[in-house]
């Protein structure tokens, strides 16, 4: 039974203005790191590239595992 993405999960941004620029991380997933001349640009940005990250990830974990794989929430 697949799970998908639990919409649920709530991550954290990290964002300062450095100049002109809007500049943010995501703390919980490496790679997702934005600029943007807003600080709300550069929050939906920051959301679009975490929900594109999450969705790469997935797909590629599920191409990994091959045939016969379960899919299971865990918690840390």
């Amino acid at each position: 039974m697949g799970y998908g993405m639990d919409m649920s999960n709530q991550y954290t941004a990290v964002i300062k203005q450095d100049g002109d620029w809007w500049i943010g991380w995501v703390e919980e997933v490496p790679g997702v790191n934005c600029q943007e001349a807003s600080k709300e640009a550069l929050i939906k940005s920051l959301s679009d590239t975490l929900k594109e990250a999450l969705d790469f990830n997935r797909a590629d974990a599920i191409s990994a595992a091959g045939d016969g794989f379960e899919e299971l929430i865990i918690a840390p």
